[in-house]
């Protein structure tokens, strides 16, 4: 199976608990198989593909340093990198394998350009957990959420949304990158609501995820087909569905038509208080993230992992990965209370700023 050709093979049985880790300065044995040799203290290598301001810098990596903490105390502290640059994060992988962690987790920007990086790391003894993306190459555990749900709880919100418009309305799709395998994840799982539903206007495979791509995608869309002509937009995340907002702005389209996104970015949750996005898809980070910290240790010290795992999935070169899919949440104006504020995501002060506090009264936030 191709990146980008498809989900991966999924073994069903899934519903589970936990997630990634962080990283040290130890000698790693080159055992073979694949395990861990750092004893009850395993160092743990984190790679992300961003940091700072993006979902990854924000969210994954303070829960997966806390998570770390509490359940490995003696561990060496996490050592965390993070880029959005393919080849920088090859760089990063293959200097924390020098370095010797014990165990490494990956969150890949290029899950096929790291397969060389990941098979070197099985050389050397040090075992992956591949996070968030199926990463290629001999990976020891997988945790994610659903990517075919997700498709559908975005083509099941889109189509509400919709209305009378959701029958032979036509809609553009904003499709995540070829190289992540979970865009063609998610777009199978809209699609499989969406077909014989709605006229599919235009699709797009929007390279790197960017939002200036997806930005001149959807200026091309509204250029091709007429900004009367698009009923409905669906996008895979967050970032693009704040570009399409832009190009619908930066073209005066008014109302805007409906538009999905996910991981539930702050800017968006505004976007769908003030409602220029409709929903969102809220992907409980902690859940995720306590995961892979377990599996993470338990790798590292030389443990199977198999009571963590609630199933498998076959990686394009990888069979029977021991794997945690966990399920996501979408979000609209009605209960962004009850899901991103009682988990304590965000607080209602961080979503209501001033210039929103008549729409936060609206949607019952204040």
């Amino acid at each position: 199976m191709g990146l980008g050709a498809g989900p991966p093979a999924l073994k069903r049985g899934f519903l589970a608990v936990s997630v990634a880790a962080g990283l040290g300065l130890v000698a790693a044995c080159g055992n073979e198989g694949g395990e861990g040799a750092g004893g009850d203290s395993p160092t743990v290598g984190v790679l992300l593909p961003g940091g700072g301001s993006s979902r990854f810098g924000q969210f994954d990596k303070p829960l997966i340093v806390k998570k770390l903490k509490q359940l490995c105390p003696d561990c060496p502290a996490a050592t965390v990198a993070a880029t959005a640059d393919p080849t920088v994060q090859q760089q990063q992988f293959e200097a924390m394998i020098t370095r010797g962690v014990d165990v490494l987790v990956l969150a890949a920007v290029d899950p096929q350009l790291m397969r060389p990086s990941v098979e070197a790391a099985h050389r050397a003894g040090i075992p992956v957990v591949a996070y968030d993306r199926l990463a290629q190459g001999p990976i020891s555990g997988y945790v994610t959420f659903d990517g075919e749900e997700v498709g559908r709880l975005q083509a099941e919100g889109l189509l509400k949304a919709m209305g009378a418009e959701a029958d032979g309305g036509r809609i553009v799709m904003m499709n995540g990158a070829t190289t992540d395998p979970n865009a063609g994840w998610y777009k199978e799982g809209a699609l499989a609501v969406l077909k014989g539903r709605v006229r599919i206007a235009k699709s797009y495979d929007t390279v790197g995820w960017r939002p200036e791509n997806a930005y001149v995608n959807m200026t091309g869309a509204i250029a091709a087909l007429g900004a009367e002509n698009i009923d409905g937009v669906l996008s895979a995340n967050d970032s693009m569905a704040g570009a399409v907002v832009s190009a619908l702005n930066a073209a005066k389209v008014r109302p805007l038509p409906p538009i999905t996104g996910q991981d539930a970015d702050l800017t968006a949750v505004r976007r769908i208080v003030k409602g220029d996005q409709y929903m969102t898809v809220y992907k409980p980070f902690k859940r995720a993230t306590d995961a892979t910290v377990e599996m993470a240790v338990a790798l590292g010290r030389g443990e199977k992992v198999g009571a963590i795992a609630t199933g498998s999935v076959d990686s394009p070169t990888t069979e029977d990965v021991p794997a945690v899919l966990l399920p996501s949440v979408p979000v609209t104006v009605g209960n962004i209370g009850e899901t991103l504020v009682k988990d304590g995501m965000y607080t209602v002060d961080e979503i209501c700023t001033p210039a929103l506090r008549a729409a936060c009264d609206r949607a019952g936030l204040t």
